[in-house]
């Protein structure tokens, strides 16, 4: 007990030396303290007069001036504190002044405002930077501004403190811990440091070691001593060194929240999935680096995560719609067409959209015309469930010859075929392409002929028309029906084409432009130079009889020579020497039927003749 009370007195004795020597010193002491800022903080609930006299003792240490200006739409937003942790009164008596050191952190733990006023009972009290400025700076004026939305800052002397409307100050660290001069206590009781080191200083007093909890998180540190934030905002209140808030900033936030979502906006759309992301990281980087700029020369603080956010959120957003947009168009573009063409041709048109223009175009393509010869005649003489089973199967063949040769598939007219080659996909060789699904057609035909036999079903046999030129393309239909078709006077050519077999006896008939394009693949055979219904214009007419290297029986090749040879004669109008090839023909190959169709007009020329001037073409009068 003894050794107790021996404890007691001589730390009793201490203290009263301490408040001697802050009371003798030449310099300003300041000592800090701390505000509790709820009882469960403090973990217990103080009495009313508990608190008031903890207030009482800081009484010299408030602000002395609260100035309110123009009209408050509302109190201040000041920050309420519980109740202060005050020094001994013995020591506060003998200090000049005394202010809080406590700091409040982030949400995330990081300090990087102070408080310049804390609202104890009715009063403000300062923080120890600002006491400390205010008797080195000779005791000037000081007061608390507050407008109409809030705090506005602190009047210290001339100098200005801005804040914002809490009445947080924005620090501006000016580097990492130890930024400041250190010097140890120890050192300080060996008098190891030069004479006048502290003469005219600033000096603050405070724990920096590890343990001592007053290591702090900040955004230069995660471990920054708690005294040096005080010395930070001492520098930047005597230095005038303030990151400020401008009055324009919100503004600018806005407009830069607007400007990159419009450049983002314009952008994405043009660029692919990589382009646009590295258009959203250029446009961000470009702000960072602005906002970067003003932080460091012109020391204004200006919101980063928001317009980021704003980027990134919109840059997330026009993804997913650009995605949402594209899987759209992908299903309306395959189911548009999932008809038309064959799978792979989908595919590509889903995998490459830029590719299709579904508005009218003109462009040269090749269309396929195809008819069943007497249908009318056969659909008469047939049951309806056979009628049905024989074009099912007879369609069902020829449209997948068109779709394996890259075709259109344009529609069904009974039991007619049109299909077109070279869109909505750009063929290079579509003409081949449209002769080599005719020829194909025909040899199908065949097989099926040998199947419909053993059925018992009718022997049907088909024309083909084809021609090649310049057409209109397009979706040309209401905006309720989808319909991909070709029209044009190259179509209608076409149709007359495969028409004007009845009157050759012919399966397949081109035109001359055609028989041009596709010569050096296909064996061809001139049938005659025509003029079709509807048309002024003449078109050398020939029909397909294989691919190059098909191999024909002799008689045939003989025939077809003859034949030619009988089409020069009837063109210089030598009746007698075209009929006797046409006759040579028929006698080498008697199923040749266009040898009897000329042989048979030769026969009508001769009684009577054309005019001198006939060029050989010859008019048709039907479809």
């Amino acid at each position: 007990l003894l050794d107790f009370l021996d404890a007691s007195a001589q730390r009793a004795d201490n203290d009263r030396l301490l408040a001697e020597a802050m009371r003798r010193s030449s310099a300003a002491v300041v000592l800090g303290y701390f505000f509790h800022m709820s009882a469960r903080e403090l973990n217990y609930q103080m009495a009313p007069e508990d608190i008031e006299r903890q207030l009482q003792q800081l009484q010299t240490s408030r602000y002395p001036v609260l100035a309110l200006q123009g009209q408050a739409v509302q109190p201040p937003p000041f920050f309420h504190a519980y109740a202060p942790e005050s020094n001994l009164p013995l020591f506060t008596d003998a200090a000049a002044g005394s202010g809080y050191f406590s700091l409040k952190s982030d949400p995330d733990g990081v300090i990087r405002w102070m408080l310049l006023m804390l609202q104890g009972g009715e009063d403000l009290y300062p923080p120890l930077a600002v006491v400390a400025a205010w008797h080195y700076l000779g005791k000037p004026s000081l007061a608390v501004h507050a407008g109409p939305y809030g705090v506005e800052g602190v009047q210290l002397g001339t100098q200005f403190l801005p804040t914002d409307h809490t009445g947080q100050f924005l620090i501006n660290y000016l580097g990492p811990p130890r930024t400041f001069p250190h010097f140890s206590i120890s050192d300080i009781l060996h008098g190891a440091f030069a004479p006048g080191t502290f003469t005219n200083k600033i000096v603050l007093v405070g724990a920096t070691a590890t343990g001592t909890y007053d290591l702090r998180s900040t955004p230069l540190s995660p471990v920054y001593p708690g005294v040096e934030i005080h010395a930070t905002v001492l520098d930047n209140i005597l230095t005038q060194r303030f990151l400020t808030r401008p009055a324009w900033a919100t503004l600018s936030e806005l407009g830069a929240i607007l400007v990159l979502g419009v450049c983002l906006g314009i952008a994405l759309p043009r660029l692919g999935a990589l382009q646009g992301l590295g258009c959203a990281l250029l446009l961000g980087l470009a702000y960072l680096s602005l906002v970067h700029w003003l932080f460091v020369h012109l020391e204004l603080w200006l919101n980063v995560v928001y317009p980021l956010l704003s980027l990134m959120s919109n840059y997330t957003v026009l993804t997913v719609y650009a995605y949402i947009s594209v899987e759209r168009q992908r299903k309306h573009i395959k189911g548009a067409f999932e008809h038309y063409v064959s799978p792979d041709v989908v595919n590509e048109i889903v995998r490459y959209p830029e590719k299709l223009n579904l508005g009218g175009e003109r462009r040269v393509l090749t269309v396929l015309f195809s008819d069943i010869q007497n249908f009318t005649g056969i659909s008469e003489s047939m049951e309806s469930p056979k009628l049905v089973e024989l074009l099912n199967e007879y369609l069902t063949a020829m449209t997948n010859i068109v779709l394996h040769h890259r075709g259109t598939l344009d529609k069904y007219i009974g039991d007619a075929i049109m299909a077109f080659y070279g869109a909505p996909i750009a063929l290079p060789h579509h003409p081949l392409l449209a002769c080599y699904t005719a020829l194909d057609m025909l040899a199908e035909l065949d097989k099926l002929r040998m199947s419909w036999a053993d059925r018992k079903l009718p022997q049907i046999r088909m024309r083909i028309g084809i021609n090649t030129g310049d057409m209109i393309v397009g979706n040309m239909d209401s905006d309720k029906h989808f319909d991909y078709t070709v029209m044009g006077d190259t179509v209608n050519l076409a149709s007359r084409l495969e028409g004007l077999n009845k009157a050759y006896g012919t399966s397949v008939l081109i035109s001359e432009t055609i028989a041009d394009l596709v010569a050096e693949h296909c064996i061809l055979r001139e049938i005659d130079m025509a003029q079709v219904v509807g048309r002024k214009q003449p078109v050398r007419i020939y029909t397909l009889l294989g691919r190059v290297g098909t191999m024909h029986a002799a008689a045939q090749t003989q025939a077809y020579s003859a034949y030619a040879a009988g089409l020069a004669a009837y063109r210089q109008q030598d009746w007698d020497g075209a009929i006797q090839q046409f006759q040579h023909a028929l006698s080498l190959w008697p199923d040749d039927t266009p040898s009897h169709t000329m042989l048979y007009r030769c026969h009508i020329y001769q009684q009577a003749p054309p005019p001198a001037e006939w060029d050989g073409v010859f008019e048709h009068l039907h479809k």
